[in-house]
């Protein structure tokens, strides 16, 4: 008896180690697994991330050079009806799904859909173009667009699955963004961030981070330079200085509403007047040009880098941030190539150094929350927002940052330059019902309550609404 006692426990204890060592084994087996595939993603996003990179390095000193010669040559605003005319026959008969812009990019990244090379090249070259005649534009979409069509025709061509598809468009948005405007930290939260609302997708984090230094630093390398700003005074956390920082992010948050709001009127306007789009394009590039002429708002073209020195240094006019928004609107609208970030950043550096002024701040202080604050509440991309004001500015105002960046956010509502967005987590608890719904749909949707709830004499009024609509359900929003 007392061998058969003894036999036991030693029996259970080497079954115990034995199940112990199958365990182990299994998680071995597991994370090798887990190994393999991750190092082979990570070699995909370095391929991207330094494709990105030289794309961005290419992009932007392109940029510079059309840019450098439209300031010396104004007569170059001339080429403003033949390069939109020529964008819109390329994009109708030539670009398959292309004009979705950055909204194809974001239903790639969360489909799988395959993003066709010719979307790379068209956006490049007809955005350069748009810069070269005096378009008011940015950068960032066609950055994001070239880098998601790089993600994407790498995807395709290695037979990646659904996880790693989803995981290397992110890095290749990242890399774009952290290429083009040289904000590494900010890049990769921007991959992160960008397809979602009210979501940080976390999973991809490490694929992002390493896309976005990456492109960065293969853009650099190349010569790209970027713009340095500096916060000159940052006031003392106090409660007069958080009150008036929390009202000047609610004058960000609706002024980025304007500018989404301003971009899809036009669109619709020119969509529901004309049949012919090529009608359309002249119209609209006609219309440019002669707000241009008229209101002799020429240096409001291109980049217009000199409205952010300008809020800086204290040397910006209240007119600044309404004409640069009016005239990004009637290009973007009009179907002119290009990105909505740096407009933003001028628009937003303006109006915060104007209003800061007022109040008695040290205009650069304003200035680099309204730079930060309207892109990332007109984006939807609040944590964006804190990185990128961390990666132009430091941390020192990291809390003023946080602040305007939220309530810039909560202020804008479910709306914004991407339509394609998936809402995910609601704003505020009034817009709970745009859940899981697209930034488009939502809009849609309350439309939809408004026209239920307008009075019977507003009937006419409703059904051309409608009809507007309707004539736009194929326009890109992008």
């Amino acid at each position: 008896m007392a061998t058969n006692t003894t036999k036991k426990p030693l029996e259970d204890a080497t079954s115990a180690i034995a199940y112990g060592e199958r365990l182990l084994a299994a998680d071995v087996r597991r994370n090798a697994r887990n190994m393999h595939a991750s190092c082979k993603l990570l070699v995909l996003v370095l391929l991207v991330s330094c494709a990105m990179g030289a794309a961005a390095w290419a992009f932007l000193a392109s940029l510079d050079l059309v840019s450098g010669a439209r300031e010396q040559h104004r007569a170059l605003f001339a080429l403003l009806p033949p390069v939109l005319l020529a964008t819109a026959w390329l994009y109708r008969t030539r670009g398959l799904q292309a004009g979705r812009g950055n909204n194809l990019v974001i239903d790639s990244a969360l489909t799988g859909r395959l993003i066709h090379a010719r979307m790379a090249f068209l956006t490049f070259f007809c955005s350069v173009a748009t810069h070269l005649a005096g378009g008011s534009a940015g950068r960032e979409g066609t950055a994001v667009q070239i880098g998601g069509t790089i993600a994407s025709n790498v995807s395709h061509a290695f037979k990646l699955g659904e996880r790693d598809h989803h995981d290397l468009m992110f890095s290749g948005i990242s890399a774009a963004f952290g290429g083009v405007f040289g904000t590494p930290l900010a890049g990769a939260f921007f991959g992160m961030e960008m397809c979602y609302v009210g979501k940080l997708d976390y999973s991809s984090g490490l694929y992002c981070l390493i896309a976005s230094f990456t492109g960065d630093a293969v853009s650099r390398m190349l010569g790209t330079h970027h713009a340095l700003h500096v916060i000159g005074n940052i006031p003392s956390m106090s409660p007069r200085t958080i009150l008036l920082v929390v009202l000047a992010a609610v004058a960000f948050g609706l002024t980025a509403r304007l500018f989404s709001f301003s971009i899809r009127t036009i669109k619709r306007f020119y969509a529901n007047r004309f049949r012919n789009y090529l009608v359309a394009a002249l119209v609209g590039s006609l219309v440019l040009l002669g707000a241009y002429a008229v209101f002799d708002g020429w240096r409001y073209g291109g980049l217009s880098e000199w409205m952010v020195s300008s809020a800086f240094e204290g040397a910006s006019s209240p007119i600044d941030p309404f004409a640069k928004l009016a005239y990004t609107a009637l290009t973007l609208g009009a179907g002119y190539q290009g990105g909505e970030v740096t407009p933003l950043f001028g628009i937003g550096a303006s109006m915060g150094s104007v209003l800061g002024q007022a109040v008695g701040f040290d205009p650069s202080f304003p200035a680099a929350l309204g730079m930060i604050a309207v892109f990332g509440s007109a984006l939807n991309v609040p944590i964006t927002t804190i990185m990128l004001g961390i990666d132009l500015f430091g941390g020192r105002a990291a809390g003023y940052f946080v602040i305007a960046s939220f309530v810039s956010y909560l202020v804008a509502g479910h709306r914004g330059v991407y339509p394609a967005q998936r809402i995910v987590t609601p704003k505020r608890r009034s817009l709970a019902g745009d859940e899981q719904l697209t930034v488009d749909q939502a809009i849609q949707r309350h439309r939809e309550q408004v026209d239920q709830s307008a009075p019977s004499d507003a009937t006419d009024t409703v059904a051309e609404a409608n009809s507007a609509d309707a004539a736009t359900a194929t326009v890109p929003e992008d």
